[in-house]
């Protein structure tokens, strides 16, 4: 790295974690980056992450193990951090500072990205005033997330699982089967944050197999790297997304796994920072800084490219009022939720549709983008799914002998809605017109009286008449 100003500090006040903490004795900005010389010449790199009239806290990126108090040194470079973006990162697996990976060793490969391409990471949302309502679709091959709860270019989509919930396998299969529905390039950004090796090998197996891995861009942060790895890669990612899709205009899709990691190195950077806990631990200022990652997604007026966020959190003890899944909801489009029962069903995605919304599918679907009979059979799907488990309720009081026809009809639909629509395998891509086309073979499981939500032309031409 080249050093732009000599300002170097000999003492060190006290370290904390991955804290340095240092007397304040010169105009030092925010964020800026730092060299931490140590005794035995070896150099690691932090940032100033805060700054009072008397004080200096610097993250350091690397473990503090030995660095000494009184004989290291800390360098300012009066530098913010920056990455190195290029076309060449295509098909390629990158660090938490975006550097090749080889991911095998886990070790930093020599050759950089070659570029004179250099963005600083800590990027601003868009302006709302400079924002474009979103309106075009992107199919994601999967029945419940194309037919229920439509993806659209320039929306924050998140999904809420649980611990050992299929939520790997789904974002594996997103990440290979999102296609935009035009023309234009289309980018996949995979960002996985402390996730394990087994999980990136899962990973990049399945970008292989499928085809696509030339389509994709991944930056891995593992369950062992230091914390403020984990706060900077989602950064890192979405600025390399910023880049594609707003100066090379494509449209970018971001997946974000797991945002409960990012959340928890934030409580424990915020603890030793020794800040004022908010709820159950978390700083309180956990909104704020979800947003500055949530909206830097969406479309700019006047630009051709577009990004879409996917951020995937495990609910701790499958609690949705938890503040990591709370705090999300406030400020995403919508959220798709999935279900422990289903999931110990067998059912794959295991979405649980009840609890589940896509706000700015409505204006999107239809005739010029998906298909004329999408927003009927959407919501007729949700209400007849919800009467299916009242039916069920209804069993565990009066038996199914108890049931008369109509109700029986609606307890098959429920059947058939779970195990033909939402059920599908992992492997298995759909495209609109094959979702709804299931959707109608489940709907015709119940009279046309009872598909209410249904206009009469698409009843004519898509019911099924059962013998």
């Amino acid at each position: 790295m080249v050093i732009s100003i000599s300002v170097l500090y000999k003492k060190i006040e006290k370290i904390i974690g991955p804290l340095i903490f240092l007397k304040n004795k010169h105009d030092v900005q925010y964020g800026e980056v730092v060299e931490i010389q140590t005794n035995n010449n070896q150099i690691r790199t932090g940032q100033v992450i805060k700054i009072t009239e008397d004080m200096i806290v610097i993250e350091v990126f690397e473990d503090t193990t030995g660095i000494s108090s009184e004989n290291s040194k800390i360098v300012f470079t009066e530098e913010s951090f920056k990455v190195n973006i290029s076309t060449d990162m295509f098909g390629k697996t990158f660090n938490s500072f975006g550097k090749p990976l080889n991911v095998y060793t886990r070790q930093v490969l020599e050759t950089d990205v070659v570029t004179n391409i250099q963005r600083d990471i800590y990027g601003s949302p868009i302006n709302p005033f400079a924002r474009e309502y979103p309106s075009d679709v992107i199919q994601t091959g999967i029945s419940v997330i194309d037919g229920l709860f439509t993806l659209i270019r320039g929306q924050k989509l998140p999904i809420f699982s649980g611990q050992g919930i299929s939520h790997n396998r789904l974002a594996a299969q997103i990440a290979t089967q999102a296609k935009v529905l035009t023309e234009e390039p289309f980018l996949i950004i995979f960002c996985g944050i402390g996730i394990i090796q087994d999980e990136l090998i899962y990973f990049l197996n399945r970008f292989k197999e499928s085809g696509s891995i030339q389509n994709i861009i991944s930056f891995i942060n593992f369950a062992d790297d230091n914390i403020m790895e984990r706060l900077i890669i989602p950064r890192v990612a979405l600025t390399t997304a910023e880049y594609f899709a707003f100066e090379k205009d494509m449209h970018v899709l971001v997946i974000l796994i797991d945002m409960t990691n990012y959340s928890e190195a934030l409580r424990e950077l915020s603890s030793a920072k020794e800040e004022i806990p908010s709820r159950k631990g978390y700083p309180g200022y956990l909104y704020s800084d979800f947003a500055s990652l949530f909206e830097r997604t969406g479309k700019i007026k006047g630009k051709k490219g577009s990004i879409t966020q996917i951020p995937i959190l495990t609910m701790p003890n499958d609690d949705i009022s938890h503040p990591i899944p709370d705090t999300t909801g406030y400020i995403t489009e919508g959220q798709l939720v999935l279900d422990r029962n289903l999931y110990k069903k067998g059912i794959y995605p295991p979405f649980e549709v009840l609890a589940s919304i896509s706000r700015l599918m409505k204006d999107a679907i239809g005739k010029d983008t998906t298909r004329e009979d999408h927003a009927d059979v959407s919501s007729q799907l949700l209400a007849s799914y919800s009467d299916a488990l009242e039916v069920r309720d209804l069993i565990s009081i009066i038996g199914e002998d108890g049931l008369n026809m109509e109700q029986k009809a609606i307890l098959q639909f429920g059947i058939d809605f779970e195990e033909k629509f939402l059920n599908q395998g992992t492997t298995e891509n759909r495209n609109f017109n094959q979702s709804l086309d299931i959707a109608w073979h489940c709907l015709s499981n119940l009279p046309k009286t009872q598909l209410f939500r249904i206009h009469q032309k698409y009843l004519d031409k898509y019911y099924i008449e059962r013998v």
